[in-house]
């Protein structure tokens, strides 16, 4: 993908700060596009993710927006388009894990939960949607564990990753007419803070790949990068899992 490609561009990446969503957002910022991320407590990663794109000769601004906070979402999106001039590419990125059987999960972890990720990410999506034009981007985060549970205690991580799958299709069609896509990636073991491959579980999740190694934030932010670009404009409505085999 050439440096042109998503030139004059804007992007607006959630939880950009680290992990994942900072390898996306330099990813686009590589790219071309001007880049926005939001954070919610990490604000020293999340300068160092605006000046890592700056020396990139791109724009970049960081704006703290907690996922529970659906107005702080909303005004993060607002925030965007004022001060970047426009909003092309909305990556809903930020995101937590959960661990606990259903016997244990209280209610309010669960809401928790799916308002970090589904809630946040329609509200999003909504708000990214009324300021985009033809050619808009709406890309999501998933989780390959939102299509196979292997193993207990995900219930309201992959009950929330899959609802996610669902939000994707349904903005595909209804963004499709006014030639906005959306689409979902699912990562399986990635290497970052959250999941190191280095951790007490890793082995377990390498035992399940196909290539039995955990992935790169830069894998992740790679297939976002081609459906944000030029090439993927006849994609929408696809779940794309990236996760070396494990679902396989």
């Amino acid at each position: 993908m050439s440096m042109s490609d998503l030139a004059n561009k804007v992007a607006l990446i959630t939880g950009g700060s680290r992990g994942i969503g900072a390898a996306i957002a330099l990813k686009l910022a590589q790219d071309g596009a001007d880049i926005a991320v939001t954070y919610t407590s990490a604000a020293a990663k999340a300068e160092e993710t605006v000046r890592a794109i700056e020396k990139l000769g791109r724009r970049a601004i960081a704006i703290k927006a907690d996922n529970l906070d659906a107005a702080a979402v909303e005004a993060a999106v607002n925030e965007t388009h004022a001060r970047l001039g426009r909003l092309d590419i909305l990556v809903n990125s930020a995101g937590v894990y959960s661990m606990d059987t259903v016997d244990a999960l209280t209610l309010d972890e669960f809401d928790r939960v799916m308002s970090i990720h589904v809630r946040a990410s329609f509200v999003a999506s909504k708000a990214a949607a009324a300021l985009m034009g033809a050619g808009g981007r709406i890309i999501t985060i998933g989780s390959n564990l939102g299509e196979i549970v292997p193993f207990p205690g995900l219930i309201a991580y992959s009950t929330s990753k899959a609802a996610l799958t669902g939000l994707t299709k349904a903005l595909a069609r209804d963004l499709g007419p006014r030639e906005i896509t959306a689409n979902i990636v699912q990562p399986g073991s990635t290497d970052t803070d959250m999941n190191p491959a280095n951790g007490d579980h890793a082995d377990g999740q390498r035992a399940r790949m196909a290539i039995p190694r955990f992935g790169q934030a830069r894998d992740i932010a790679g297939l976002v990068a081609f459906l944000a670009g030029e090439e993927g404009r006849f994609v929408t409505g696809a779940s794309l899992t990236i996760d070396g085999g494990a679902n396989a």
